[in-house]
């Protein structure tokens, strides 16, 4: 870890406000990037209020949530990202192999048209920097307008997140190894 992060006690109020706030909401903990954010209090308090919504608030479940996140965090091989949220995708019912391909940079198979038109648009994005029309038009089609937001919100936020996680090296919990390369 390249930055102390602060305990409750060391914290400015304004510092406190936003961690208070975060404690109390669904999470009911600081998610580990806010942590760093917290040098930056208002930058803190807006990213962790969208990271909640794009979290719990968007059209999807979380099986495919996780989809662009994973997908995002296998991007930016974000060590730490990819750790917490192949827990989630699990949790939430996303298929083993689907997780285990993204990790391997192998194209999944999907039964779902919506989890694959997730993954499409979450890997251009990425690598091709946007949609191109045919994409996008299938995206618009399939997801919706408020649909393909959520996705690039998705990926764009936890681009964020896997930045600061990848800058800062936050480090695993301990005793787990990184299963990416």
């Amino acid at each position: 870890m390249r930055l102390k992060l602060l305990s409750p006690g060391e914290m400015s109020e304004d510092q406190k406000q936003t961690y208070d706030e975060s404690i109390a909401g669904r999470r009911g903990a600081p998610p580990p990037p806010m942590m760093a954010w917290l040098n930056s209090p208002e930058m803190a308090r807006h990213a962790t209020r969208l990271g909640a919504v794009l979290r719990f608030d968007t059209v999807f479940p979380a099986e495919l949530s996780e989809i662009a996140i994973l997908v995002t965090a296998r991007h930016w091989t974000s060590h730490y990202e990819w750790y917490a949220h192949k827990r989630l995708a699990l949790k939430g019912g996303l298929d083993p192999e689907i997780i285990d391909d993204i990790r391997d940079r192998r194209t999944p198979q999907f039964d779902d048209p919506t989890a694959r038109m997730i993954y499409d648009v979450a890997k251009s994005l990425h690598e091709g920097h946007g949609l191109s029309q045919g994409l996008y038009d299938e995206a618009i089609k399939l997801l919706g307008e408020r649909g393909l937001v959520e996705v690039i919100g998705l990926c764009g936020y936890y681009t964020l997140v896997s930045m600061t996680l990848n800058a800062f090296e936050f480090d695993l919990p301990e005793g787990e190894i990184s299963e990416l390369a």
